[in-house]
């Protein structure tokens, strides 16, 4: 049962997009390795971007730095 997390930050991925995600990625593990859609779990997190950090600092520090 192959097992997919995404994270992702929190600031407004639809529904929609999210469902696009799941699918894409169970999509992917069926035509490149042959699994089996029925047992291919993916899960999204969402991550606050407080909470997210890249060289140093946090994603909501460089996103108000521009």
């Amino acid at each position: 049962m192959p097992f997919v997390n995404i994270k992702i930050t929190r600031d407004g991925a639809t529904k929609e997009q999210k469902e696009r995600l799941i699918k894409g990625a169970t999509d992917l593990l069926v035509d490149v390795l042959g699994k089996n859609p029925a047992t291919t779990v993916v899960v999204i997190e969402e991550v606050d971007t407080d909470n997210w950090g890249i060289g140093g600092e946090s994603v909501t520090t460089r996103r108000q730095k521009g």
